[in-house]
């Protein structure tokens, strides 16, 4: 820190209790002077050689036959009263950045200019402030917080326009130039303190980073930060994603327990007020400032009640970035009172804004400009965004009071734009199903219709066709599914299903076999039990070791042979199971007649049916 002293002579101010000063000479003080309630116990001849508002309060005191002054409202009170008092003595004072502004307001206000005294205390302290505190970057920092209790003096003398001028050019320099002490809290490298097992014990000077000045800065009062940062942004020489850095370093070190999401409301007006002057500051060019930081001050303005203004421009700006954001982005706590635990609506806006901005911009500009990145192209973004918010359906999924309606039109709000896989939709769904285990069939129908189980890999299929959560209709669907894809990775033919299980499938028929699957649609929804799911799938492994067995014999008759009685035991499990249970469903209507039985797929003889239940029965013991 840079100081400056004056005078020579010892101090000899004295103090007699706490509100009286005097200096201690043999020479009877002659003058009071009351600034506030403090007294001072002085000399005239010192103070009116170098100060001509004393003058003139002397001879009119001298009218009133009065040795006493009162001072109520000066800059800098007592304290800095005192400081030009000694100078007047030539006692020695010390100046330096905390209280080199008071004492120039006092100076100005005693009027202690140079047609008074030639090197009076004006003429001094501003060769100090331009020499020295102006040139130094944290002392300018200092100053700059001491003229806020000094307005309007520290305005109208330029101090404040001097501070902002000197702060904003050196956090605009070159930073091959920064050659004075910053505060920058971060890791060291392994080379910096000697770890690296590269290193070779020769410390070479580590380059200045670009933000090196957001973290000094966060010293500052929200007003004065303002008009740093402004100030910053008219040189026109940081960069937007620099500025920022700043803002979101300010957020972190001002608004306490913004980095988990949450804000103390024990001083509701500052901080909402610190909110929306970050909002305003935040740079306009897309991709400057982080989708998560973005995140973080839609919770903050949430929660602080800011203008709705300012929280849809927010909402724009994170839907324009919205494949950068993590699913802990996105858990954005309801407001009290509301039943589920986060806020699903506030996601489905970002969502819709997401997609309004991808319909809007041109492909070849989404391309090479989203996200400063071309993988963050047109389809990229999406399959982002897709991913993304399977992830959040996960979570959310949890909350047992989180209604089907929120989860499904969230859900459906992306189906246009998902990606090959729908593992993450299938956990998510699963999870929903696993923590509401009391919703009914045509609930649990909805929310498996969101799936595809032609883009369930491997792994989710093992997993599905042992849930007993799904309905009997995703089961099936998954076990043909993956028959096909074993049966096609074998180079066999997918073996044909009647028309009424195809019915049940993406694209399958609904023509003659609509009567069959709208009689059995209420036990298709049904939930299998564990025997059901063990038996499809013994059927389903002994289809596939048949179809491989063949391909190691390269018997094409054999092969053949093998498909066909595969085909016939898989056929024969599926449409028994459906024959039961539409013979049991009309047996209660009643309607059970020659042509319905010839319209079921009753193809299947009972004899085979029989057998194939005795050895899916064998199967699933052994």
């Amino acid at each position: 820190m840079k100081f400056m002293k004056l005078g020579s002579k010892p101090d000899s101010f004295q103090t007699d209790g706490y509100n009286i000063r005097y200096v201690a000479t043999e020479l009877a003080t002659d003058i009071v002077i009351n600034i506030g309630d403090v007294k001072f116990y002085l000399h005239k001849f010192p103070l009116l050689s170098k100060s001509a508002r004393l003058q003139k309060l002397v001879a009119t005191s001298n009218d009133e036959n009065s040795d006493e002054i009162h001072i109520q409202e000066i800059p800098g009170g007592p304290a800095a009263f005192e400081i030009c008092a000694k100078f007047c003595y030539g006692m020695t004072v010390t100046l330096n950045a905390y209280n080199v502004v008071a004492a120039r307001c006092v100076a100005e206000y005693l009027e202690m200019y140079e047609t008074v005294e030639k090197g009076n205390l004006i003429y001094k302290i501003d060769v100090f402030l331009n020499s020295s505190i102006f040139r130094s970057w944290k002392d300018s920092i200092i100053v700059l917080q001491t003229t806020k209790s000094l307005l309007p003096w520290s305005e109208e003398l330029k101090v404040v326009s001097h501070c902002l001028d000197s702060i904003a050019s050196k956090a605009s320099i070159d930073t091959s130039e920064v050659k004075w002490s910053y505060t920058y809290n971060r890791k060291k490298l392994p080379s910096e303190n000697g770890n690296s097992p590269q290193w070779n014990g020769v410390r070479k000077p580590q380059m200045v980073p670009r933000d090196w000045w957001v973290e000094d800065l966060c010293e500052l009062h929200i007003d004065l930060y303002k008009r740093v940062i402004t100030t910053i942004k008219t040189k026109g020489r940081v960069s937007g994603d620099v500025i920022g850095e700043a803002l979101n370093a300010y957020a972190l070190r001002r608004l306490p327990g913004f980095s988990k999401g949450m804000i103390q409301n024990n001083d509701f007006i500052k901080y909402r007020s610190l909110v929306e002057t970050i909002l305003w500051l935040l740079p306009t060019e897309k991709g400057t400032v982080s989708c998560s930081f973005l995140l973080r001050l839609l919770r903050a303005a949430i929660l602080l009640d800011c203008g709705e203004m300012e929280r849809n421009e927010l909402m724009r700006r994170i839907g324009q970035q919205l494949p950068e954001a993590t699913v802990i982005d996105l858990l954005i706590r309801a407001p009290a009172g509301e039943a589920t635990i986060y806020d699903v609506d506030i996601i489905h806006n970002l969502v819709q804004e997401f997609v309004t901005h991808s319909s809007q911009t041109d492909p070849i500009e989404n391309e090479f400009q989203e996200s400063g990145s071309p993988k963050f192209g047109p389809d990229a973004s999406k399959l982002l965004v897709a991913k993304l918010i399977d992830g959040y359906l996960a979570e959310i999924a949890r909350d047992p009071n989180l209604p089907l309606s929120k989860f499904v039109n969230l859900a459906e709000n992306i189906a246009s734009f998902s990606g090959p896989s729908h593992d993450g939709l299938y956990r998510a769904i699963d999870m929903y199903l696993k923590e509401h285990p009391g919703i009914n069939k045509s609930e649990r129908k909805r929310i498996c219709r969101l799936m595809d189980c032609r883009k369930l890999s491997a792994e989710a299929c093992m997993h599905a066709v042992q849930n007993e959560r799904l309905p009997l209709r995703v089961v099936v669907q998954v076990l043909f599914f993956e028959q096909a894809r074993a049966t096609a990775s074998a180079g066999n033919s997918t073996p044909d299903l009647p028309r009424s299980i195809r019915a049940l499938l993406p694209g399958g028929s609904h023509g003659s076999s609509r009567s069959t699957t709208t009689n059995t649609e209420e036990d298709w929804d049904s939930v299998p039990t564990a025997e059901d799911i063990k038996a499809l799938k013994g059927e389903l492994a002994t289809l596939i070791l048949g179809s491989s067995g063949s391909d190691r014999n390269g018997n094409d008759a054999s092969k053949s042979d093998v498909e066909k009685v595969a085909a016939s035991r898989m056929k024969g499990l599926v449409m028994s199971k459906i024959f039961s249970k539409l013979r049991s469903g009309k047996e209660r209507h009643g309607e059970i007649s020659s042509s319905d039985t010839s319209e079921s797929p009753g193809s299947v003889n009972a004899e085979e049916t029989k057998s194939t239940h005795s050895r899916s029965r064998k199967h699933s013991l052994s």
